[in-house]
């Protein structure tokens, strides 16, 4: 292809990067609508369409909508376009993938790893993962859109590092995100484990609630809030630490944080264990929790029950604060059913007003293998594809583009 040709293509998807935006948003979702959205001529919009379309940024699918006359197809973002390298950390083992636009992951490895590991050393080992994954055939030549990680700790998504005392004590201030961006050429995004479940949860199943409160019941306790369809952070990422709200007792448990009466250390899956050991039945986890339950321990069940109406105590709380519509219960725990949520249930409709829990509902989550993975990923594309970023993400395609043609 000639160099003008080239030249003119490029420039053409350049001026194209609102139409990118519009769809990917969902703002947009036909010729039409975006002739609409945009309040660009006909002309304009298809000459543009087609640079995207010809790029594979957008596709057309096989779904259609009516249109008054011939049903037109539904337009999306082409999954094959980019690829997302995303790494879920965990206590003792970090789930690592390669995941397309959709999202859904193309490839995956699961390493061990220490909490007390410190963070180059871990970051270099998930350095070399994600080498291995962009070297596979099914995504070698795509355009690494961003890379994105999860946490089991307090984060300051702007920064992008852990903050404060966490189960990885040696990551306190450390510049992960300088870190990754020494090493490749695309945004980095950090974020809180929680807070990516709770987008996961929001995005995939319940995208048209506005105002909705995540529970973690695992072995600790969290909480994501989504408020006007947006994930609520607070001043310092520290927002929905429910954890560690402290209750008052004659004898309250000591925590892992150190302070006495948690909530964490009253319903965390490592408290019930911690309770079920007491009694005779060994535990280490939210998973041993789990298991004795489905073997009908009642001990198990009693325990899990207790901990549930602690998780609606504070939950309660909570729902006078915020006024959620809807309450999504995940983690480990949440896979004992009816015995944590009766008991989470009991609770908030016994504390709260009567107006606030109207219309409220209380679920559990949708089980699924690493919703933190598919939670990093939409953090990417709902940024990325944001009005203020799409630009930046179309002049690196570009630019990848045109080095692949002239090699």
């Amino acid at each position: 292809m000639k160099k003008s040709s080239i030249l003119s293509d490029a420039t053409l998807l350049a001026n194209s990067a609102e139409l990118l935006s519009l769809i990917a948003t969902g703002a947009a979702s036909s010729r039409a609508t975006l002739l609409d959205a945009s309040g660009l001529s006909r002309v304009t919009v298809t000459q543009r369409l087609n640079a995207l379309l010809a790029a594979g940024l957008v596709r057309e699918t096989e779904r259609t909508l009516p249109s008054g006359g011939r049903p037109t197809r539904v337009l999306a973002i082409g999954e094959n376009a980019g690829v997302i390298l995303v790494a879920n950390i965990g206590e003792t083992h970090i789930h690592i993938a390669a995941m397309d636009l959709q999202p859904a992951i193309v490839s995956q490895l699961t390493i061990e790893v220490s909490s007390q590991a410190d963070p180059d050393g871990t970051l270099e080992r998930i350095h070399h993962a994600f080498s291995d994954l962009l070297s596979r055939a099914d995504v070698a030549d795509r355009l690494l859109f961003a890379i994105s990680l999860s946490l089991p700790t307090p984060v300051d998504h702007k920064r992008g590092c852990v903050v404060g005392p966490s189960v990885l004590p040696k990551w306190d201030e450390f510049d992960i995100r300088g870190w990754l961006g020494r090493h490749y050429e695309a945004p980095v995004f950090v974020e809180n484990d929680v807070n990516l479940m709770t987008i996961c949860e929001h995005r995939q199943n319940f995208p048209h609630v506005e105002d909705m409160f995540f529970i973690k019941a695992g072995t600790g306790i969290g909480s994501g809030i989504v408020t006007g369809g947006k994930i609520f952070r607070g001043a310092q990422g520290a927002a929905g630490d429910i954890g560690h709200i402290q209750f008052t007792s004659d004898d309250p448990p000591l925590c892992r944080c150190g302070k006495l009466g948690c909530v964490e250390a009253r319903a965390g899956g490592w408290a019930i264990a911690r309770d079920l050991t007491a009694r005779g039945f060994p535990a280490e986890n939210a998973r041993h929790v789990v298991q004795f339950v489905e073997n009908n321990r009642p001990e198990a069940i009693m325990l899990v029950r207790r901990a549930g109406q602690t998780i609606g105590e504070v939950a309660s709380d909570v729902v006078s604060i915020l006024n959620p519509s809807l309450i999504v219960i995940g983690g480990t725990l949440a896979k004992a059913g009816e015995y944590l949520l009766s008991g989470v249930r009991e609770l908030v409709y016994q504390r709260c007003l009567p107006l606030a829990i109207r219309e409220l509902q209380i679920v559990l989550s949708d089980p699924q293998r690493d919703s933190a993975l598919f939670g990093a990923a939409h953090l990417v594309l709902d940024d990325i594809f944001s009005r203020g970023n799409v630009d930046a993400l179309i002049e690196r395609f570009v630019k990848r583009s045109e080095t692949a043609r002239v090699v």
